[in-house]
């Protein structure tokens, strides 16, 4: 501001500097310093314990079937974790090799026919069957789409696994001249609890997102968003590990 009796600024007057920031304090360097390390090694851990109990619940299963004197522990002086293991894959695979011949389709059949004549086995036998053949085939489409629907109030949207229509006896059963669809609501944060139920079609927005993205967002509880600035980091990181370039991995989680 200038005036008669003040003389005008000069033109390279220096400007104010800003005041200095405070020194952060011990606790708060402590405190930050305590929850990297946390977010770096809890997924570590939980994965490796997960791992862990899978592999040490498998053996458990398996190695009372190895006679002793095929076990590593008795050329050894100590255990071998994952022995089981190794015996369960290579078990699965000369049976599944087995089931594929002329003699084995025929042992199969033999052994769904005396299954099929018990009265409860024959219910429990086909329904996993059936799960596992749409599961592990790779020729369903189950659980490939994500919806939403609104549920449990109106206003209120829930995400939903997309399953496949209805049989023709439920079907039947269902009112309306509307066409029906299944889907499977997880619940957070374990997704593999949930509700199950037959919805209109109409009433489904799909959405375009990942089963895997998915059952991030649900066992986070909202916390990780797919498409948010972190995930879009997290998954160029990854690509980069892969070989592929950042910018298509950054194109692919926009989308």
């Amino acid at each position: 501001m200038t005036g008669p009796n003040l003389p005008p600024l000069p033109p390279d007057a220096p400007e104010l500097a800003p005041p200095p920031e405070a020194p952060r304090g011990l606790m708060a360097r402590f405190r930050n310093y305590f929850l990297t390390g946390l977010i770096v090694t809890g997924p570590v851990v939980i994965t490796i314990y997960l791992l862990w109990w899978f592999i040490t619940w498998v053996d458990g299963l398996v190695r009372p079937l190895v006679p002793s004197g095929y076990r590593p522990e008795a050329y050894l002086p100590f255990a071998v974790p994952g022995f089981g293991l190794i015996v369960a894959v290579c078990g699965l695979t000369l049976v599944g090799f087995f089931a594929a011949n002329l003699i084995g389709r025929k042992l199969v059949a033999l052994g769904e026919y005396i299954l099929g004549r018990m009265p409860v086995v024959r219910a429990i036998y086909r329904g996993l069957k059936q799960v596992f053949e749409t599961l592990f085939s790779g020729k369903g489409s189950s659980f490939r789409k994500v919806g939403m629907v609104e549920f449990p109030a109106p206003g209120m949207w829930s995400i939903v696994l997309i399953s496949q229509p209805p049989s023709k006896t439920v079907e039947r059963g269902l009112p309306g001249e509307e066409e029906y669809i299944s889907v499977f609501l997880p619940c957070a944060p374990n997704p593999t609890t949930g509700f199950f139920f037959y919805v209109p079609k109409s009433k489904v927005i799909e959405i375009d997102m990942g089963t895997d993205d998915a059952a991030t967002l649900i066992m986070s509880a909202g916390v990780v968003q797919p498409g948010s600035d972190a995930h879009k980091r997290r998954a160029a990181a990854a690509a980069t590990d892969e070989g592929r370039p950042a910018s298509e991995a950054g194109a692919q989680a926009t989308s």
